[in-house]
C-alpha cells in the first residue's frame, strides 16, 4: 500500500535494535502527520505514548482504562495493565 489510511500494528519494536526502533517510530510519526490512523499494540509504553493521541489498556480481554494520551499518567496505565485497580476495588490489594 502506498498511502494507507488505517494501519493495525502489533509489537513493532519487539526484537529490534534500538536504531531500528528509532526508524520504525520515525516512520510512524511521518504516517500520522500525513493523516494515517494507527492502532498500535506495543510493549514499550514510553515510545507508544510519545506518538499516541489515545491510549487503551486491556486486561483479560476487556478495556480497563482508556483516554487521551496526555491525560493518563504512567502510574494509571501501569496499574490498569497489572490489574491493580481491579484488585484494590475488590479488596484484594487493600
Amino acid at each position: 500500500m502506498t498511502n494507507p489510511r488505517v494501519l493495525l500494528l502489533d509489537e513493532v519494536s519487539l526484537g529490534l535494535s534500538p536504531l531500528a526502533v528509532e526508524g520504525v517510530y520515525h516512520s510512524l510519526q511521518t504516517l500520522i502527520a500525513g493523516g494515517a490512523t494507527i492502532l498500535l499494540v506495543e510493549q514499550d509504553l514510553g515510545r507508544a505514548a510519545a506518538v499516541a493521541t489515545r491510549i487503551a489498556c486491556m486486561l483479560e480481554g476487556r478495556i480497563v482504562l482508556e483516554g487521551a494520551a496526555d491525560s493518563l499518567t504512567r502510574q494509571q496505565i501501569t496499574e490498569a495493565y497489572f490489574g491493580l485497580n481491579r484488585r484494590v476495588a475488590n479488596g484484594v490489594g487493600a
